[in-house]
């Protein structure tokens, strides 16, 4: 099947004329900036920050090229990838008319966007080992379908989504396929973000949140088709991404030894976790896990919650969303948090 971007852009988006900034219009060095009217005096800070950033981020782009292996003219850099996720729906979804396809339980934020920009929403509830419903899936597709979101490792199940699905999807459907690898650091699945030059439809979300320890600084990536970033590029706000971001990003990326070594060591600590917990009477199953937490079912989901919250530890209480019943979400923490968490657990009664 033959996608075609036009076919799914916004007709408003296909004329849009982009907020030109002052950064936008001069390229290069120059020793007297007077074209955006910043204060010229400079900042009360250490560092300076006077200056609007660099709109495109080029320089962290070409970073994270470096170790993603992907050019960056096929990067978008947002605020979070929440802003990526909110620009999908505003440039290719037209309030009231198209449709997007997701597959709870998963990640909220799919929802709340389309909810917000007016964008109805068609649940195919993932089988009961997690899995893409392919059926159901292609039953829910019609002619105003614009976009499907699969989240893969899944959040809050934790598993990775199977890889020849995604594949058949991305081949027989005319519209945008989103991959969010936000956990993809800590699963055995090798990223899509090698595939974007085989499926022109094709948007994998990633962050340097999670494996990259940078949740407070809001940088999400999105990668694909150059046409797709440009689309991006277009609609996002001039200034997306701040100078002190940008900075403490790009100083962090050249740690990636650290990193790696983290990556390692939440994985270990995740099966120590695992092995633990599931000696427990009040654990009646943990699920398979590619991600930096996991996914527990236990007896009684509220009060283990709230036994826990009275011991200062804080988990996420999933028991009220499809298919997670009775369940718990339980990030992995360091050895210390983890013993804390496993001793809270074994005096519960």
């Amino acid at each position: 099947m033959s996608f075609n971007l036009n076919n799914v852009l916004r007709e408003n988006i296909k004329n849009l004329v982009p907020y030109s900034s002052a950064r936008d219009e001069f390229k290069g060095e120059a020793s007297v900036y007077l074209d955006a009217n910043e204060n010229s005096y400079g900042s009360p800070l250490a560092e300076s920050y006077n200056r609007y950033p660099d709109p495109l981020q080029l320089t962290l782009k070409q970073k994270i090229s470096s170790i993603k292996g992907v050019p960056p003219r096929n990067i978008f850099l947002g605020n979070g990838s929440d802003e990526a996720i909110d620009i999908l729906f505003r440039a290719f979804c037209r309030p009231g008319v198209d449709n997007v396809i997701t597959v709870p339980p998963t990640y909220g934020m799919y929802e709340v966007s389309a909810n917000i920009n007016d964008v109805a929403i068609r649940k195919v509830h993932l089988t009961p080992d997690y899995q893409l419903n392919m059926e159901a899936i292609a039953e829910a597709i019609d002619q105003n379908t614009k976009m499907i979101f699969i989240c893969s490792p899944n959040n809050p199940t934790g598993n990775s989504i199977d890889r020849e699905d995604v594949e058949t999807i991305l081949a027989n459907f005319n519209g945008i396929v989103v991959i969010d690898e936000a956990y993809i650091n800590y699963s055995r699945q090798k990223t899509f973000i090698q595939e974007l030059t085989e499926y022109s439809n094709l948007v994998v979300l990633q962050t340097l949140s999670k494996a990259w320890g940078l949740a407070g600084l809001r940088i999400g990536m999105a990668f694909a088709s150059e046409e797709i970033i440009e689309v991006f590029n277009k609609v996002k706000a001039p200034y997306n991404v701040n100078e002190a971001s940008q900075k403490l990003a790009l100083e962090a990326l050249n740690n990636i030894e650290q990193v790696n070594s983290w990556i390692k060591e939440t994985v270990a600590e995740r099966e120590k976790l695992v092995a633990e917990l599931a000696k427990l009477p009040v654990v009646q199953k943990i699920y398979p896990s590619d991600a930096n937490f996991i996914l527990v079912k236990t007896t009684n989901a509220r009060a283990i919650y709230n036994h826990l919250v009275k011991q200062g530890i804080i988990v996420r209480d999933r028991s009220k969303v499809e298919l997670c019943e009775g369940s718990l979400r339980i990030t992995v923490g360091t050895p210390e948090e983890n013993k804390k968490l496993v001793e809270a657990l074994e005096n519960f009664s």
